[in-house]
Order: C-alpha cells, then structure tokens, then sequence
C-alpha cells in the first residue's frame, strides 16, 4: 500500500522521478508513514479507528438488514464508518496529491465515494474499514522490524561515570571526548568505544559482534599508542558502546566519539541499507511502471462498458471500482521490502552488518566464494607448530638455544619461536649467556651462546657455509616441513646441528566445521587467494577443506582471480580484512569484511562485514541471505498470483467486499511471512575439539 510520508520523501527523493506509483508505494513503506504517537489514541489510533469503521459498517448492515429504526440510521452509521475508515487514508491522499503523486491511497477514496454515488453504503463501508484494517496492521508489522534496528541504538546508555582527577561525575554520553576515563561497574552497559586502562573483566560483546561467549579484558599497557592505533587493538583491551560488562569493575579510556562508535555506526548504515533497492525491488518496480498505468487505462475502458454493452452505467462504473480495488499492487510493492528490511534487522542481531538488499539478495543466491588466507582463515599470527632434533641432539636443547638467541630479536617468526618454546620447556627451560647477536640479512641471525657460535637461519644459509655441510637427516625433516607448508629454520651450534624448526600460520581452529556448513548450504566452490608459496597455500586448503588454493598472488592478481570466477561461476563473493583485500571485495559480487567492529575501513569497503573477528558467523550469514530469497520468491508468488485470480474475477462480477478482503489478506500475508527472517536461527559453526 502507499504509506508516503512527506519526511521520508524529503530524506529520499533521489529514489523517485519517472518510477511514479511504484517509486513512492516503496518510499512510502520504507521512509513509514506510521502515524506512531498520533492521534487521539496515541500509537494505535489508526487501528482504533479501523475497528470503529467497522463496527458502525457492521451495525449498519444489521440496522438496514432487520429493519429496526428510522430509515436514515442504517446509512448514518454507514457515513460514520466512512469517516472513521478513511480518516488517515485521506490524509496520504491529500499529502500524495499536494506532491503531484496518484496513488492507490486516492483511488481507494474514489471507489468509495463511487460506491456511495451508487447507493452502495455497505460496499464502501466495508471497502474502507478493511483497507484501512489492512492499513493500520501492516504498520504495525513494518513497525516491529525498523523497532529491531532501533533497539540497537538505545543498546548504550546515555550518561557515563567519568573520573576527574580524584573525583567521579555522571556526564551525558554524547559529551564524551576521547581520552575521557570512564568507571565501568559490574553487569552495567559499556557507554563508549575505549581501551582498558584498569581492572580486569569478561564483557558480553554479543550485542555489537554476535559473540556468544564474553571477552576476557584487561589493562593495556601504553593507552596514548592504543588510543591512536584502536583499529588494530587486540581484542582483550578493547571494547564497545553497548556491550555489557561482567563481574569486575574496569576504567576505560574513550576512543572514539559517541556518534562514532561501532554501535552508532552499524545503526546508521543499517537504516541507509532500507533506501537501497535489491535486484528484485529493481525488476518489481520495472514490472510496477508499466502495471499500473496499464491497469488505470483497463479501469477508464470498463467504466465506459456500459456504451457496448447492454447494462447500466452503475454496473459499469461497479465493476470498475471492483477492478480498480484487486488490481492495486500493494502486496506486490511491500513484498520484497518487508523481507530485506527483516533480513538486514535480523542479521544486525547477530553481529552482520549487511548493507541493503543488493548484498543481502546476492549473498544467497551465490555458490562460490573466495577467502584471503592470513587472518581470515588462520589466526594471522605465525605459531611454532614442529621440533625435529637432530642425531646426537634433544629437543629440549634445540629449544633452549632457539629460545636464548630469538629472544633478542622483534621479528614475526622470532616472537612465534620464543612464546612457542615457553610454552613447550616450561620448567626445563635454561637460562644461557648470549653475546655478539648479528643478523644476517635475508638468512637469519647469529650469536655467542654459552661460548659457541650458532647459527638459526634458513636453510640456503647452510648451503653457503663450507665448513659443515647440513646432515641427511635434517636436510630430509626440512624438506618434509616445507612441503606440508612450514616456515623452517635449521639450528646450529659449533659445528654440530641441533635440528630443524617449523612455523606456521595454523588455521582458525572453526575453520574446517565452517567449510562444512557452508557446503551444506549449496557453496560448491570455496577457494583461497593468498599471497603466500603454493605449497604453504595446499597445505591451509587441505587442512581446512577448501575446494581450491590459488598462491603466489599479489593484490592485482587476487583482482583478475576474482574477475575470472565471475565469468565462470555468475556470482562471487570475497572474504577478507577489508585493508589489504579491498581491491579483491570491490571486485567480487559480495565483499565480505572479517572482524569490522573496530575497523573504519572493514566498514566503508564491505558489503557484508562480520562484526566480530570470527569466520563462524559466516554460515550464519549466508543462511540468512538464503532465507531471505526464499520468502522474498514466496512472497511475489502470493502478490502477484492474487491480482492475477482477482482482475478476471471482478471482471467477470466479483464484488468489490469480496475483492478487498483478498487483496487486503495477501497483502499482510507477504507482510508476515517476511517477519519471520526476524526469528531466523542460523546456528553459528563451534571449533571442531
């Protein structure tokens, strides 16, 4: 139906121009002329005054039916019916026909006041109160998703305990400036986006990444560098507007302004997400452009029957209101906007920010999809995963001398060797004397441990070196690292090789299970771009699942990979940090951001971004999308095959009551169905123990 309200056009007018009747019926129910708060019965006023309508069409009926009274009281109460039913009805018509817009609000009207002109009371009494019913009843549905949007927003509070030198006051949020130190207590709402200054505790971030399980948090060490570099915090000192603490008190500093909190933003570009069109929106209201004008000559050309035929101008003129009532697309123009508004609430429930129709239709049609290796589909950290001691060595000396020389260095893969050969020595690890530590440029380091010389590099290193020639049995455990996709480093002490070591990359634990969930789901292609050696990329695919592995890319090529998926495969979607992979997501179908809610750019380059730093919510996603599609099909099937009973049938002589109580009931029908992408419960995978 068209629900125009005159702030929804001013917020969208972008939208409209020669669309006409089919531009403005979606503006209408999109932008909602709701009548919230209005009237004499506040929010329910408009459905009051449906009821009313037909109380008194009822009483009419039954007055003029048993003949009790004087005669006028039958139409009386049919008049009163009239104005209560077309109370708010009149006013979009009136507002519709000030902004030079005919749309079936008017034409409502006008087969009501035919009806009247015809002596047919009742009809038109009845005609209004169901209209209006169905009127009163679908804002209130629509009503029920944008509220599920809102709630998001109300999620933080609006005043925040800040610390002021030795003292505490209660300050309204949005008067937060960054730096400010906010007192968190136990179980209360996280007011700002922040860093942990003091305290430890767990919060329930669920509210903002779809997290079931609470975050452990604690203090960060140096919060000017955390402030500046929020983005890239790790999760255990960073938190957001409208999570919940848990059981320990916590200061945080404020990051980020209340307008530009993870929250706010997730709400501001979920409610822009309503205004954009799906493909399906795109084609009904093509279909609508031509419909409804079609549809409005058939009327003009019934209403003048009566020239050719041999009956009555009054059957004619009937016949053509009857006409003009089941023809109205109303179903047809709220069917696919109700479900992508109830799709992209639903999936904002659950930590996937989706923005508009197009994604959200896309996501769940396609059947292939391309991830990004590092930090997508591993933990984006390397890991010390292997220890192979040589012949005359132990593991625990190799990891000894690891542990003493990588300790003074701040490469990547030292810090994988030192926190991994902690974790496995334990009590058994030695405190050795290091001295001289030199690197040795795109080889490895050296230094004096205990007095001897070692050598940790890689293994060209020890081709180059004359002296002591690396042993068959190293070489061979080295070579079987590097083709299971390990990172090696030899060990060399003296003269004498201690053994080999392995780092690697290790997938998300929930990687595997997730491969497996989106299978099911009908992805039949899952391939990883990366731009690691191709044996390190097959040794990720196997150990997760994946149908393909693509390595040896650089950015540009991850461009043509995905432009060569969209040709064979129709639809693509890309999964990626949303940084280095934004090329590749600008390219695909669908570009899906991972861990976005601290991230400005995750948010600004993805069409779909997984609020939380988990692959898990994928399958979530994609289900939802899949859904979506499904009911936004069913929902057209019931639009569009009740106007095609309905027109010949009034044609033919179906009454005009009996017409709106069908066209009126589809039209709530497709509302209904959409809203239940409210109550979607896509199970998120769980890692694999």
């Amino acid at each position: 139906m068209a629900v125009v309200s005159g702030k929804a056009h001013d917020d969208h007018t972008h939208h409209e121009g020669e669309g006409g009747d089919a531009h403005a019926e979606h503006q209408g129910e999109q932008g909602g002329h709701s009548h919230e708060n209005a009237g004499l019965f506040g929010e329910k006023s408009e459905l009051i005054f449906a009821l009313l309508a037909g109380a008194f069409a009822l009483a009419g009926w039954l007055l003029a039916r048993q003949g009790v009274g004087p005669g006028w009281l039958p139409t009386a109460s049919f008049v009163v019916a009239y104005i209560f039913g077309s109370y708010y009805t009149a006013q979009e018509a009136i507002e519709n026909l000030r902004a030079k817009r005919f749309e079936i609000d008017t034409l409502m009207l006008v087969a009501a006041a035919g009806a009247a002109a015809l002596g047919e009371w009742a009809e038109g009494a009845l005609l209004l109160f169901l209209f209006s019913l169905g009127h009163s009843l679908e804002h209130f549905a629509m009503g029920r998703a944008r509220r599920a949007i809102e709630a998001l927003a109300k999620l933080a509070p609006e005043v925040a305990t800040v610390r002021r030198g030795d003292q505490t006051e209660e300050v309204a949020v949005a008067q937060l400036q960054v730096g400010d130190v906010l007192i968190v207590r136990p179980n209360e709402r996280l007011p700002a986006d922040g860093v942990v200054v003091l305290g430890n505790s767990a919060v329930n971030q669920a509210p903002v990444t779809g997290e079931s399980v609470p975050v452990d948090k604690e203090p960060v060490k140096d919060v000017a560098a955390a402030l500046a570099a929020f983005d890239k915090l790790a999760p255990q000192h960073r938190v957001f507007a409208g999570t919940i603490n848990g059981a320990g008190a916590i200061e945080v500093s404020v990051a980020r302004r209340a307008d530009q909190s993870a929250m706010a933003r997730v709400v501001k570009m979920v409610t822009e997400a309503e205004a954009q069109r799906s493909p399906t929106q795109q084609l009904t209201e093509r279909f609508e452009r031509i419909f409804v004008p079609f549809i409005l000559v058939l009327v003009g050309l019934l209403m003048l029957a009566w020239l050719v035929i041999d009956e009555p101008f009054a059957v004619s003129f009937y016949r053509a209101m009857a006409v003009l009532v089941a023809a109205s697309p109303c179903a047809l123009a709220i069917s696919v906007p109700s479900a992508v508004l109830s799709g992209v609430a639903r999936a904002a429930r659950g930590g996937v920010l989706v923005k508009g129709g197009g994604p959200l239709e896309n996501l769940g049609t396609l059947t292939a999809i391309a991830f990004d290796k590092t930090g997508t589909l591993t933990e984006g950290k390397p890991k010390l995963t292997d220890v192979i001691a040589a012949e005359g060595s132990t593991p625990e000396e190799l990891l000894n001398v690891a542990l003493a020389v990588e300790k003074q260095s701040d490469h990547p893969l030292a810090l994988a060797v030192v926190n991994g050969a902690g974790e496995r020595l334990g009590d058994k690890a030695e405190t050795l004397a290091i001295a001289e530590v030199e690197s040795i440029t795109g080889r490895g380091v050296k230094a004096q441990v205990a007095g001897d010389l070692v050598f940790i590099g890689k293994p060209v290193l020890f081709t180059e070196m004359a002296d002591a020639p690396v042993p068959a049995d190293v070489s061979a455990a080295n070579k079987a690292l590097v083709e299971t996709g390990r990172t090696t480093m030899i060990v060399r002490r003296g003269s004498r090789y201690l053994g080999v070591i392995g780092v690697m990359d290790t997938p998300r634990p929930v990687a595997a299970q997730v491969m497996r969930e989106l299978q099911a789901l009908g992805i039949k292609k899952m391939i990883m771009l990366s731009g690691d050696n191709q044996q390190v990329a097959n040794a990720v695919a196997k150990t997760v699942g994946l149908t393909e592995a693509r390595g040896d890319l650089m950015p540009e090529h991850k461009v043509e990979t995905i432009q060569s998926l969209i040709a064979s495969e129709g639809k693509v979607a890309m999964v990626g940090d949303g940084v280095n992979d934004a090329p590749a997501m600008a390219n695909a179908t669908v570009g899906i951001a991972m861990g976005a809610a601290g991230s400005d750019v995750a948010l600004e380059t993805a069409d779909v971004a997984l609020m939380s730093d988990d692959l898990a919510h994928l399958p979530f996603a994609v289900g939802l999308s899949r859904a979506t599609s499904r009911i936004i099909k069913q929902n057209l099937w019931v639009s569009l095959g009740v106007v095609a009973v309905l027109i010949p049938s009034t044609i033919l002589g179906l009454s005009i009551g009996t017409a709106v109580l069908f066209h009126e009931g589809s039209t709530l029908v497709v509302v209904v169905n959409a809203l239940r992408l409210l109550a979607y419960q896509g199970k998120p995978a769980k890692p694999v123990v």
